[in-house]
């Protein structure tokens, strides 16, 4: 019966680079439009900045929408969720007078739990003398990605295992959480105790059901089944808008794998990650900042290592959300960008950060690679490839005046509309939407 239902349509944020490129204004800016904002894909190593009225708001895992009152704010299968971190967010938002009451989680999304973020730590540790030699060396042997150590990557894993799983809607029946435990802790124990020989155990599975049981219970008004709940909402002409973390680059699939997130982190995870059909999704805006960066290990073809780096990094406040980490900052990618807009459908683009490259006098974009078999304008996505990669660049006037205050695209300089005009054609997408500062007002609409 439901299939002769007329459904609305949907719309989707998503990041274009390796993170970090603003989708959270986007979102926040979007959200009073819709109905719904729905993450599907990471967990608790994202991280969305949002400026309010002078404020600044660090999500997590609660999406961005949240901020915009009366729009229901979910997070949907696909995300795998720290419960703790989750309600912690949650109070600080609410005693910082936002209304967190219509949020809504999926019983379906994967736990994060303590031996997850155990593993990874110890994963990390165990692979980082073979990073010695630094993350961008050619044809290196894969060594420590450069995870954020919340346990993200392990907690998909047990996901695909699925009998070392656990989920939101398990957290609901002590029984049944405290059977899965007692397996999986005797599992982890085994492995961590071959690791460190000698130590004592290090997880109680009694003490964990007790934990996140109470857990789970303040969760419990939360926790629905999303699938049909975004259904519902579709079909009785309800806007919904998806709100990617981390960024296509990222893709576990399509990104510089090995060092990517462990999430369908592109348009694509939309589907597998809230239960919604591709179909429904009709437009993709890709977010772009105007120049590269990238955190952790990995491969950024169009890294700077001199002041003009640092300069960039400094004006753009260039440190991670989640972590606080110095991010790797690089002259913009076409051929990155052309590539993740295709994978992701982009059907409109919004370049961030603009406002940052205010004072350069001159800007250059990637066109190409160099590589040891010629030059190539296609990406190359495999980490250690494109480690080869040398770009090839081209060269634009830049722009010293103060951009902050423009609102609409001719109230940019003349070279500044020039730069983005050259992104636009070599992309072959249209650029919708610019943002000059991080404040929600400071954004141009075309």
């Amino acid at each position: 019966m439901s299939n002769n239902r007329s459904a609305s349509t949907a719309s989707a944020v998503v990041g274009l680079q390796w993170g970090d490129e603003g989708k959270g204004k986007l979102v926040d800016l979007l959200a009073s439009e819709f109905d719904a904002v729905v993450r599907y894909n990471g967990g608790a190593n994202a991280g969305h900045s949002v400026v309010v009225g002078g404020q600044r708001y660090a999500l997590h895992l609660v999406p961005s929408g949240i901020l915009s009152p009366g729009v229901l704010a979910v997070v949907g299968n696909g995300v795998v969720v720290d419960p703790e971190r989750l309600l912690e967010e949650i109070k600080t938002l609410s005693e910082r007078g936002v209304d967190t009451s219509a949020m809504v989680i999926s019983d379906r999304a994967h736990v994060v739990m303590p031996y997850h973020k155990a593993e990874d730590a110890l994963r990390e540790e165990l692979l980082s003398p073979a990073a010695d030699s630094g993350p961008t060396q050619t044809k290196q042997v894969v060594s420590a990605i450069g995870t954020t150590r919340r346990g993200i990557g392990p907690a998909y894993a047990d996901k695909v295992q699925r009998a070392t799983a656990i989920r939101i809607g398990d957290l609901l029946n002590p029984e049944i959480l405290r059977t899965k435990l007692e397996m999986i802790c005797t599992l982890k124990n085994s492995i961590f105790s071959a690791l460190h020989p000698g130590e004592p155990e290090q997880f109680d599975a009694y003490e964990l059901t007790e934990q996140f049981s109470a857990l789970g219970e303040q969760l419990r008004p939360m926790v629905k089944d999303t699938a049909y709940l975004l259904d519902d909402l579709r079909h009785t002409g309800k806007s919904i808008l998806f709100e990617g973390a981390n960024a296509t680059m990222l893709d576990v699939d399509h990104g510089t794998f090995p060092y990517v997130t462990s999430s369908n982190a592109s348009a694509l995870g939309i589907g597998p990650g809230s239960g919604v059909p591709p179909q429904a999704v009709t437009r993709i805006i890709g977010v772009v900042k105007a120049y590269s960066t990238r955190v952790g290990g990995g491969p950024m073809p169009t890294e700077l290592f001199d002041e003009v780096g640092d300069g960039i990094r400094t004006r753009g406040r260039e440190f991670g959300t989640t972590t606080g980490r110095p991010r790797r900052v690089g002259w913009l990618d076409l051929v990155a960008l052309k590539y993740a807009a295709m994978v992701s459908g982009a059907t409109e683009l919004c370049i961030t950060l603009l406002d940052v490259l205010s004072g350069e006098p001159e800007l250059r974009l990637a066109t190409s690679y160099a590589m040891p078999s010629g030059d190539t304008d296609r990406f190359v996505a495999d980490g250690i490839l494109l480690g080869e990669a040398t770009p090839n660049y081209e060269t634009m006037p830049g722009f010293s005046e103060d951009i902050t205050g423009a609102r609409r695209f001719d109230e940019l300089p003349a070279n500044a509309r020039s730069y983005i005009e050259r992104i636009e054609s070599f992309v072959g997408v249209p650029i919708r939407t610019i943002s000059v500062g991080p404040d929600r007002e400071q954004t141009i609409r075309r």
